[in-house]
């Protein structure tokens, strides 16, 4: 056989293997999903992301016609749960629903097991919050920001805040708020948002960068002070609680977000059907009422506009870590 003929012959072969792929892979696709979907959180139960899901899940349980079932898998911050759901199949039967964790943490560790954007499929940007809160405990002589940031540095080192992990959203601000004002505030890690938030009432601990939603219920039944957010703007819920940036931090304006990833490689068919099952979910009047309730705006982004949206923030993130670093300074 003459080698263009060979040539031919092998493409034509190659040719039809990739059509009788395609043809054995496109039913799969079309037919997701055929059994229970497994949605991995990588924080305790009872935290921000398990509230957002449990609000969602029933309409895309409806809609996509199987079960979903939460699993959390707790540790460093998000990254043992994180680092699982990467090496899993990318079938569309394993989901990593998370935080603005998702690309924070891997600038503040050493060996992360994984890239949050070359390692993940990005489905959507399903909701963010107004800011996380600035909590005290009660017992704490601050009133306000001012206040705090004096108190920190006539007492160097003796005052503690809660971190729920390194490159968290209680991590972050916090850390950020230090670079800033030049103060010393000794970090206390905690496996979750709710020991922290326990130990926070308790007076264990004098500071938490939480999100709106679980400082509400808090400082309504006066267990603990609010006393900034970390938002561009303030929340309804919470009306006379100032900015950060309000309070003399210009330009200091965190929030946290809520993502749904799957394991590199997914079909599109696969990650459009989810995608379609959260904006259904987000679209109904109970959900929208929840999320108001708890200082949750739904989102829903598009898959593509998503992946960008994480690459942004992956490359923020290393700028924050870097700023932090060097003490607040450029």
């Amino acid at each position: 056989m003459h080698e263009p003929t060979r040539r031919t012959a092998v493409l034509a072969v190659l040719a039809l293997a990739g059509a009788a792929a395609f043809a054995q892979g496109a039913p799969a696709a079309r037919d997701f999903p055929s059994k229970p979907v497994k949605v991995v959180v990588p924080s305790p139960a009872g935290g921000p992301p398990d509230l957002i899901l449990r609000a969602i899940l029933p309409k895309m349980t409806q809609v996509l016609g199987q079960p979903i079932i939460i699993e959390n898998r707790a540790g460093a911050g998000g990254l043992v749960g994180t680092a699982y759901v990467a090496k899993q199949p990318a079938d569309g039967y394993t989901w990593l629903f998370t935080t603005a964790s998702h690309v924070n943490i891997p600038p503040f560790s050493e060996n992360v097991p994984y890239d949050p954007v070359k390692d993940f499929t990005h489905v959507t940007l399903a909701a963010q919050n107004f800011g996380q809160a600035l909590v005290v405990t009660p017992s704490l002589e601050a009133k306000n920001l001012q206040e705090l940031v004096a108190l920190a540095k006539k007492n160097p080192g003796k005052l503690t805040y809660a971190n729920a992990g390194n490159g968290t959203a209680s991590h972050i601000p916090a850390e950020l708020m230090k670079a800033m004002t030049g103060t010393d505030i000794l970090s206390v890690p905690y496996k979750g948002i709710p020991e922290a938030t326990s130990d926070l009432i308790a007076g264990r601990i004098d500071i938490f960068f939480v999100g709106t939603n679980i400082a509400l219920q808090h400082v309504q039944n006066g267990r603990l002070r609010a006393l900034a957010l970390t938002g561009k703007k303030r929340w309804k819920g919470l009306p006379e609680v100032p900015t950060m940036d309000e309070q003399g931090l210009k330009g200091f304006e965190k929030v946290n977000w809520f993502g749904l990833w799957l394991p590199a490689g997914a079909p599109p068919e696969i990650v459009n059907r989810i995608h379609a099952a959260v904006v259904a979910a987000l679209a109904e009047p109970e959900v929208k009422a929840q999320f108001d309730q708890q200082g949750i705006e739904g989102i829903g982004m598009p898959p593509r506009e998503f992946a960008g949206f994480v690459a942004t923030e992956a490359k923020a993130a290393q700028e924050i870590a870097q700023r932090i670093n060097a003490g607040g300074k450029k």
